[in-house]
């Protein structure tokens, strides 16, 4: 039998990693410290718990992040399929049931003959012969201090980190929902978000408290900064008073009971699928809990708002990964040591589960006796690896996955709804955006066949990635096109 890969962290990283490993039939430890050793933002022991959003952003199929989530499907992705099963309405974002997802990840490896569960804190990184074994360690922003100290002395430098926001959950039953309103923007899947529309005075009511609201302060060797795509409200607010109203609470796309576009509007997602919890889209904070209270319940319908979680706020680290790591994942210095996740520098639950599929496909590919091709750079989750490698060292920061970390396309793309030819008039802008994001996802989705073609993977059901993108694709741009000559 084949010697196990040790996996350290049971997040989405590792878990997508050891499923990958195992279905291919190469044997897993799987290492996860909870719930014996418990961290500040974790409150259960089981595997892939989301601990932040529950949501896995787009899934529109010209969107990066949409792409990202086919391209890993291809592949059987054990993340993407879990939150299909345990998918809620989200307009056109995946959004989940957290316990039901965590919970059906945690049962598929539990169950799995190849993986064994070590519910153990490693502190360790090549102690006892470790340096001969292969290894991932996808301890996620919130690494034990002992793994910290063992990264740190393997890597010979300090880390790099900024502070992440998690969102309030609030309880159904305890908001007004006589002055709120179900719609998604433009009518995007449904009406699958529950809008709270403010005035303009009221809107500069709420703008005024959370500038006055207190906040959490870093220790003072610790600076405040924040990841631009996940910034506090009250970090927003301080940019300007319309910064919230083109940012989280922007009205476009919505309109009122009344026929009139709000002011602004705060969005509630469903936390479960019986609709008893509601998350605040992207209102992120680093509030005192009752500054939060007060503050919050300044918006319509919260008047008698209970909340069941309040915004919380934890420091992510991450290594300077081009300083560090190779395309596979590599540690240069440890070439058997892998991280995946986001200590490499990925942002968001998506890229993290990635980072493990692909650690995951390199992996079962070497233990055959192969050499591993990297990825493509012009499909998503070979960028993710792009932006890793190949960045300024000297100033680089986390991304989510986006058309800006792909190869520039070397021809420009027809707009969709008209000939390659040219023709046309205005109101087209929106239409040439949407023709580069097909043209970026269906370049992706040949380069992705062809790579696993030359490495010998088959695709899911046989098929391959590109007609199957393409036909999204087409699907979408349609529409796209439809909706610019409506």
């Amino acid at each position: 039998m084949l010697d196990p890969v040790h996996i350290v962290g049971g997040g989405l990283a590792g878990s997508e990693c050891a499923y990958q490993l195992a279905r291919r039939g190469v044997p897993v430890v799987l290492h996860e410290m909870r719930p014996r050793l418990p961290t500040p933002a974790h409150k259960t022991g089981d595997l892939a718990e989301l601990v932040c959003s529950n949501s896995l952003r787009s899934d529109d199929p010209l969107h990066a992040a949409g792409l990202l989530k086919r391209e890993m499907e291809a592949f059987d992705s054990l993340v993407i399929a879990a939150a299909r099963a345990a998918a809620v309405p989200a307009g056109s974002a995946l959004a989940v049931d957290r316990e039901r997802f965590a919970a059906r990840v945690t049962g598929t490896l539990a169950a799995h003959p190849l993986v064994e569960l070590r519910r153990e804190e490693v502190t360790e990184i090549l102690a006892g012969g470790a340096a001969d074994r292969d290894l991932v360690i996808a301890t996620g922003p919130l690494t034990s201090p002992a793994m910290a100290a063992a990264l740190q002395g393997l890597l010979g430098s300090e880390y790099l980190y900024f502070y992440d926001a998690i969102a309030p959950i609030v309880e159904a039953d305890s908001l007004d929902t006589s002055q709120l309103f179900w719609q998604s923007r433009y009518g995007k899947g449904g009406d699958d978000y529950l809008n709270a529309p403010f005035d303009r005075e009221r809107y500069a009511t709420f703008h005024a408290a959370l500038l006055a609201a207190e906040v959490l302060v870093p220790h003072e060797f610790e600076q405040a900064i924040f990841f631009e795509g996940c910034l506090p409200i009250e970090e927003l607010a301080r940019r300007g008073v319309d910064t919230l109203r083109y940012g989280p609470m922007k009205p476009v796309g919505l309109r009122g009971p009344d026929g009139r576009r709000p002011w602004a509007v705060v969005q509630l997602r469903q936390e479960t699928l019986a609709k008893r919890q509601f998350n605040l889209v992207g209102f992120q904070s680093r509030m005192k809990w009752g500054e939060q209270q007060r503050v919050l319940r300044l918006i319509p319908g919260f008047e008698q708002a209970v909340f069941v979680r309040f915004g919380q706020i934890h420091r992510n680290t991450f290594i300077n990964a081009p300083s560090h790591l190779d395309p596979h994942y590599r540690v240069r210095s440890a070439p058997r040591v892998r991280l995946a996740g986001q200590i490499t520098g990925v942002e968001g639950y998506l890229e993290s589960a990635a980072t493990g599929l692909a650690i995951g496909l390199y992996l079962s590919l070497e233990r055959q006796g192969r050499t591993a091709e990297p990825l493509p750079a012009a499909t998503a989750l070979g960028s993710l690896a792009r932006h890793l490698t190949e960045s300024d060292p000297r100033h680089f920061q986390p991304a989510n996955v986006n058309y800006g970390l792909f190869p520039e396309l070397t021809e420009r793309p027809p707009r969709p709804g008209r000939s390659a030819g040219g023709g046309g008039g205005a109101g087209h802008a929106g239409g040439a955006s949407q023709g580069r994001r097909a043209a970026f996802a269906a370049r992706a989705g040949e380069e992705l066949a062809a790579w696993a073609a030359r490495q010998g993977i088959p695709l899911r059901g046989g098929q391959l990635a590109a007609p199957e993108i393409a036909a999204d694709i087409s699907a979408g741009a349609a529409e796209v096109a439809a909706g610019s000559e409506a």
